[in-house]
């Protein structure tokens, strides 16, 4: 496809919203707020910045590079550059295919407690919302569900980068940050909402350089901007021109930290509001808040206007992984868009009815034994340990090894409209200091450290 006929996001926002969409997941909201308020409140939120500096921002500005130097999904994109590097395309691809296999039926338990909380037994039920929640996925509405929210990205995606993602991503993010800051006031005038305020956000340096949670900053860092997966360079390949990569990455970077923070803002408040621990995951999400929300005037209400954010959340990751399939189906094996898309949409649909359909036993000599394991334990664990950091390490090598200074200082630089003087502390980053990180995290994530 020509760069000429090739479509492109409308305008330097626009990028800048979609990408952020693909960066800010479930996991800002269940799991990074937490983590900070675990390592050191304040204090962590400055390692994670620095760590986005190092090794998130740099890994994202090479695949930026990548994607709009080429102007084609992650496979053709490197295999455009070298035939010889196409492998990091296709290992993008494949931890896109792979979360596929999980995301979607994650995704699919807000869409059903949005509904639940509204028009079910959310709060009518005599059951504990524990009981409520593994009774939920011990039936068939979790399949449903699920093939819901395959169906709402598969709608969005059909319709094209411009009519699809770039519009869903004008309407979904702002509304976004609007519930966000909605719920963080409604909390702040909770009782006790002063403690979770002290959990989340009170400075305690020397927690936060600790060796674990200097690990931890590095690797959120690092999964927390969607890199390492080929979303990035699709959705680059989509930039025009005097779009500012820089800018750009930077930009994203913040608004999933902001994102983050606002979470932190809501969550906390109301959890020691209610005198309850403060957790981390599915239990946060659909078994503590509803307890909160139960507590509260509207409780419904409430409870809603929250699933709504966690849902869009959710949707704006599944639009940029499924993109990511789609791209490489059209451009790569000559389909048209819409076929491309109900191929992308029907292989999850797969991968999904196998993780919910089968657990089994791995048996391997005398040395490897594990019981009851399912396909989301195996996408997941693929996709986070090995997939996402190989994809990050080795577009690093590429960018800052292999493809020569020109590449890298052009792209940032939109070939001399713009000042690079960031440019030689970003190569040597990416060269030197990026690279050996991510092998941290990859050694440490296989447990080889």
């Amino acid at each position: 496809m020509s760069e000429e006929s090739r479509a492109s996001f409308g305008g330097k926002i626009s990028a800048i919203l979609v990408a952020a969409g693909s960066a800010i997941g479930l996991g800002s909201i269940w799991r990074f707020p937490y983590m900070a308020g675990e390592h050191g409140g304040a204090a962590f939120l400055l390692v994670y910045l620095l760590c986005v500096f190092v090794v998130g921002i740099p890994v994202m500005l090479a695949e930026f590079a990548v994607g709009r130097k080429t102007h084609l999904n992650a496979v053709g994109a490197f295999r455009s550059l070298s035939k010889r590097w196409k492998w990091v395309g296709y290992n993008g691809a494949l931890a896109a295919l792979f979360i596929s296999g999980y995301y979607y039926i994650v995704a699919g338990w807000s869409l059903e407690y949005l509904v639940s909380s509204l028009f079910g037994p959310l709060y009518t039920s005599a059951e504990s919302f524990t009981a409520q929640f593994d009774a939920f996925q011990a039936s068939p509405r979790q399949a449903i569900y699920t093939v819901v929210f395959i169906l709402l990205t598969h709608m969005i995606i059909i319709r094209g980068v411009e009519k699809g993602i770039e519009k869903a991503a004008k309407v979904m993010m702002p509304a976004l940050f609007i519930i966000l800051i909605v719920m963080a006031v409604r909390v702040a005038f909770m009782p006790g909402a002063a403690e979770g305020y002290r959990f989340f956000l009170k400075p305690d340096f020397s927690e936060a350089f600790a060796p674990q949670t200097i690990f931890t900053a590095i690797g959120q860092a690092f999964f927390s901007l969607s890199v390492g997966m080929g979303c990035m360079v699709t959705y680059a390949s989509y930039f025009k021109r005097d779009n500012n990569l820089t800018t750009t990455a930077f930009s994203v970077s913040l608004l999933t930290l902001l994102v983050a923070v606002l979470a932190g803002l809501v969550i906390f408040p109301a959890v020691f509001s209610a005198g309850l621990e403060p957790t981390e995951g599915a239990s946060l999400i659909f078994v503590t808040l509803p307890e909160i929300f139960k507590g509260m005037p509207f409780a419904a209400l409430w409870s809603a206007v929250f699933f709504i954010l966690l849902t869009l959340a959710s949707l704006t990751s599944t639009i940029s992984f499924h993109e990511v399939l789609t791209a490489y189906f059209a451009e790569e094996h000559k389909l048209s868009r819409k076929n491309a898309t109900r191929l992308t949409s029907a292989l999850s649909v797969a991968l999904c009815a196998l993780t919910l359909a089968f657990t089994f036993d791995i048996n391997i000599g005398s040395w490897l034994h594990l019981e009851d394991i399912s396909f989301f334990e195996i996408f997941d664990y693929t996709t986070a340990n090995i997939l996402m950091p190989l994809g990050g390490l080795f577009t690093c090598i590429f960018a800052a090894w292999y493809m020569k200074p020109s590449f890298l200082r052009g792209e940032m630089t939109n070939y001399g409209e713009l000042r690079g003087r960031a440019f030689p502390l970003l190569r040597f980053t990416l060269r030197y200091i990026t690279p050996l990180l991510l092998i941290y995290i990859f050694v440490c994530n296989l447990g080889l450290l």
